[in-house]
C-alpha cells in the first residue's frame, strides 16, 4: 500500500463512527447544553461569550432560533420522534418571543436589523415541524407568530445572501395564509442573478467599485442551502436552475476540504464551522450532487470528526466562538455568543431518512482527495493545492478582495480575504499588530520605515493551470507612533503606492511567488489613472486637476514576501532553521512552513507573534526582503512551501527564474528541476 492510499484508507475511519445515530446524538447533546441558558419562559437563549454589535437583546433570540433550526432537522428526520419534548420547548419559546407584551418579547425586524436572519431560521423550522408544532399552536400564538415575520414584507436594501431570508420567510408566510409581496421576490431574484458569477459561485454582495470578488463558504451555506429549504416549504422539487447550480458548486467546493476533514480557513463567519456542510447535505437531500452516496458520507464525517476532536465543542457541550478553541478575535462585530450556531446548518442530513444511500454505502474517498492536484476555480480566481498524503489544501488568492470600505477612507487589508493565500491547516494572524502591519501570505513594498504596504483592490491578470497572477494599487497606514507625516489630523491615515503585480506558479506543495510594481504615474486621483472615482457628494475631489485626498509615497521601496504561519500551544513547539537565501519553520508534528529567495531576496528572518492565532497562542511566520530598493518591472521572487510530516527539507524544486526579454512588459519563466517551465506575463506598460 502506497502512502497515499494508506492516508485515503485513514480517511474513512471517521465515516465509520459518525453514523446516523451519532449525528442525532450530537445534536442532542448541543440541545442539551444550550436548555440551561434559556430564558424562564424559553423565548431567548442567551449563552456564555462575546456580545454582538447588535445586543444582548438580539443575541438571545439568535440563540433561540439557531438552536431551534437543529431540533427541526432532528425531530423531523425522526418523522417527528422528539424524546427530549424539544418542540413543547420551541413551542413555550414562540409563545413568549411573538407576544409583545411579555418581558420575553423578540426585537421586531424594525428593531433589530439582525432580526431578519433569525426569522429565516424559525421559518424553516416552523415548516419543516408544521405538522408537530405549527398545527397544533393555539390560534393565539399562530397569529403573533405570523405578525412577527410579516415585519420583512415590504422591506428592500437587502444586497447579498440575506435576499434569502425574506424569500424563505415570505414563502413560510404565503403557506399559512400571511402577508407576502411578489416584488420582494422578484426583486432578489434579480440581485441573485446580478451576483451569480458562473461555476455555482456567488459573489456575497458587490464591492465598493461593483465588481463581484466577495467569495467564502457564503456560496454553500446560504446561496445553496437556502434555495433547498425554498422549494421545501413549497413542496416543489429544486429548480433545475438551483440544482445545476449546487452540483458545479459541489465539484469544486470539495476542493476545499483536506483529506483529514479539515476545512479551508478563508472568509468571515468562520466560527459557523459545521455549517460549511450544509451544500454538502443538501446536494444529497436533492439529487444535485456529483459526490457518490459514500463520498459524501466520507466528506461530512471527516469535517465533524476534525472539528470535534479539535475542541470545537466544548466542555459544557457549547460551541464558543473560535475554529477549534475558543477564540474571539477571529469573529466579526455581528458574531455573538449564539453565533456558531449555524453551524446547525451541517446537520441536515438528518433530514436523509436512515435506509438513504449516504448512510448504507460503503465510504469512498471524494475525487478531490485521491491525488495530489493544482486545480483552478476560476470564478473566485483561486489556484487550489492539494497534497492528500498530508491532508493540506492550499489555496493562492488573485480573484477574492471583499473590498466594501470608502476608497477615501484609511484601511487595512482585511486578512480573511486579501492575503495572498490560504489553507486548511494555518490561519491568517488576527491581532491588531498582525492586521496593522500584515506579514503572513502577504506581498508587500516596504517603506522607508519599513512598514509593509496593504492591498487594495484585487484586479485579475491571469488564472491558468499552474499559474495565476492579479495586481492591486497599494497603501500605507500611517498609525500612531509612525514617523510618516500622514496630513490628517486623525488618528490614522493613508498615502498611496504604485500598482504591485503578484504571481504565483503552483506545482504540488510547492509556490513560486514572484512580484513587482509597474512605474505608472501617480497623478493624484484616487485609485490612480485606472482605478475607480468616488460618488458624488461625499466631498472628495476626483477630477483630473491633480487634488487627491492623501499623498503619494515617492519610494525607494524594498520587497517583503511572508510564508504560511505555523501555530502551536507553546513558542518551545515552534523551531526556526535559516540559511543564507532560506528560513523555515517546524512545528512539533512536522508541519514546516519554507521561504527561499530565487532572485531579488536576499534578507531571511521571521515574525514572532502571540495570541493572533486561533490555533495556538504562539505563532511564527517566515519572511524574506530584499536588502536593497527594487526598480519598476524588476522582479523579486521566492519559494514558499507549506508541508506536513514528514517533510524533509527541500530547497531545489526549481532550478531558475529568469525575466525574459520584453520591450513592454515584465515577463518571468519558472524553470523547475523536473524540466517543466511555466511563464508569468505581466501587464502591458511602462518597464525599463
Amino acid at each position: 500500500m502506497t502512502s497515499t492510499d494508506a492516508a485515503a484508507h485513514a480517511t474513512l475511519r471517521p465515516a465509520q463512527r459518525w453514523t446516523r445515530d451519532h449525528w442525532l446524538s450530537t445534536a442532542d447533546r448541543l440541545l442539551d447544553a444550550t436548555a440551561d441558558h434559556a430564558s424562564p419562559g424559553r423565548a431567548l437563549v442567551r449563552l456564555p461569550g462575546p456580545v454582538s454589535a447588535s445586543g444582548a437583546w438580539s443575541d438571545g433570540l439568535e440563540g433561540y432560533a439557531r438552536t431551534f433550526l437543529l431540533a427541526a432537522f432532528r425531530v423531523r428526520g425522526e418523522n417527528g420522534g422528539d424524546p427530549a419534548g424539544l418542540l413543547e420547548r420551541y413551542a413555550e419559546g414562540l409563545r413568549h418571543g411573538t407576544d409583545p407584551a411579555d418581558a420575553e418579547r423578540w426585537p421586531r425586524i424594525d428593531e433589530r436589523r439582525q432580526a431578519v436572519v433569525e426569522a429565516a431560521s424559525v421559518a424553516v423550522a416552523l415548516s419543516e415541524t408544521r405538522q408537530w408544532l405549527w398545527d397544533r399552536l393555539d390560534d393565539g400564538t399562530r397569529e403573533r407568530t405570523v405578525d412577527w415575520l410579516a415585519g420583512i414584507v415590504g422591506t428592500a436594501g437587502y444586497r447579498n445572501n440575506w435576499i434569502w431570508f425574506q424569500n424563505v420567510v415570505e414563502e413560510f408566510l404565503a403557506s399559512v395564509g400571511g402577508p407576502w409581496d411578489q416584488a420582494d421576490l422578484d426583486r432578489n431574484d434579480e440581485l441573485q442573478e446580478r451576483l451569480y458569477v458562473g461555476d455555482g459561485w456567488y459573489s456575497d454582495g458587490h464591492g465598493r467599485d461593483g465588481r463581484r470578488q466577495s467569495f467564502d463558504w457564503y456560496a454553500g451555506w446560504a446561496w445553496h442551502f437556502y434555495p433547498v429549504l425554498h422549494a421545501r416549504i413549497q413542496g416543489r422539487p429544486l429548480p433545475e436552475r438551483h440544482a445545476g447550480r449546487l452540483r458545479a458548486y459541489l465539484d469544486q467546493a470539495q476542493h476545499l476540504v483536506g483529506a483529514t476533514g479539515a476545512p479551508l480557513l478563508q472568509g468571515r463567519s468562520a466560527t459557523y464551522r459545521l455549517g460549511l456542510l450544509a451544500p454538502f447535505w443538501a446536494g444529497a437531500l436533492t439529487g444535485a450532487t456529483p459526490l457518490a452516496p459514500g463520498q459524501t458520507r466520507a466528506l461530512t464525517a471527516a469535517v465533524a470528526e476534525h472539528f470535534t476532536a479539535s475542541g470545537s465543542i466544548d466542555e459544557r457541550g457549547l460551541l464558543p466562538v473560535g475554529w477549534h478553541r475558543r477564540y474571539d478575535r477571529i469573529r466579526q462585530l455581528y458574531t455573538g455568543a449564539a453565533s456558531p450556531y449555524w453551524a446547525s446548518k451541517g446537520f441536515l442530513g438528518l433530514l436523509l431518512p436512515p435506509d438513504h444511500a449516504v448512510w448504507t454505502a460503503d465510504p469512498e474517498p471524494p475525487t478531490a482527495w485521491r491525488d495530489t492536484a493544482v486545480v483552478p476555480l476560476r470564478a473566485p480566481g483561486w489556484l487550489v493545492s492539494a497534497t492528500p498524503e498530508d491532508g493540506l489544501v492550499r489555496i493562492v488568492n488573485h480573484g477574492s478582495d471583499r473590498l466594501l470600505e470608502h476608497a477615501a477612507e484609511p484601511r487595512a487589508d482585511d486578512p480573511f480575504y486579501r492575503r495572498a493565500a490560504y489553507a486548511n491547516l494555518v490561519s491568517p494572524q488576527l491581532s491588531q499588530d498582525a492586521i496593522a502591519a500584515p506579514v503572513e501570505s502577504h506581498v508587500a513594498l516596504l517603506d522607508a520605515d519599513g512598514v509593509p504596504s496593504h492591498r487594495d483592490g484585487v484586479d485579475r491578470l491571469a488564472l491558468g493551470d499552474h499559474v495565476a497572477a492579479s495586481w492591486s494599487r497599494v497603501h500605507w497606514l500611517g498609525l500612531p507612533g509612525s514617523s510618516a507625516d500622514g496630513a490628517a489630523a486623525t488618528w490614522a491615515s493613508m498615502r498611496r503606492g504604485p500598482r504591485l503585480v503578484t504571481a504565483s506558479v503552483v506545482r504540488g506543495r510547492f509556490e513560486v511567488r514572484i512580484a513587482w510594481y509597474l512605474a505608472d504615474a501617480l497623478d493624484g486621483r484616487l485609485g490612480g489613472p485606472a482605478g475607480p472615482g468616488i460618488g458624488d457628494g461625499d466631498g472628495v475631489g476626483t477630477s483630473d486637476d491633480g487634488a487627491a485626498a492623501w499623498p503619494c509615497d515617492v519610494g525607494p521601496w524594498r520587497l517583503q514576501i511572508g510564508g504560511w504561519a505555523l501555530a502551536a500551544p507553546d513558542e518551545h513547539d515552534l523551531t526556526v532553521e535559516t540559511g543564507d537565501d532560506w528560513v523555515r519553520v517546524v512545528r512539533r508534528d512536522g508541519l514546516s512552513s519554507l521561504v527561499r529567495g530565487l532572485t531579488g531576496l536576499t534578507l531571511p528572518g521571521t515574525r514572532r507573534r502571540d495570541g493572533a492565532d486561533p490555533l495556538g497562542a504562539a505563532s511564527d511566520t517566515p519572511l524574506l526582503r530584499s536588502s536593497g530598493a527594487l526598480a519598476p518591472g524588476e522582479a523579486g521572487a521566492a519559494l514558499v512551501v507549506l508541508s506536513g510530516a514528514p517533510s524533509p527539507l527541500d530547497l531545489g524544486a526549481v532550478e531558475s527564474v529568469t525575466r525574459l526579454p520584453d520591450a513592454d512588459r515584465t515577463r518571468v519563466a519558472v524553470r523547475w528541476r523536473d524540466g517543466q517551465v511555466d511563464v508569468v506575463d505581466g501587464p502591458t506598460g511602462p518597464v525599463p
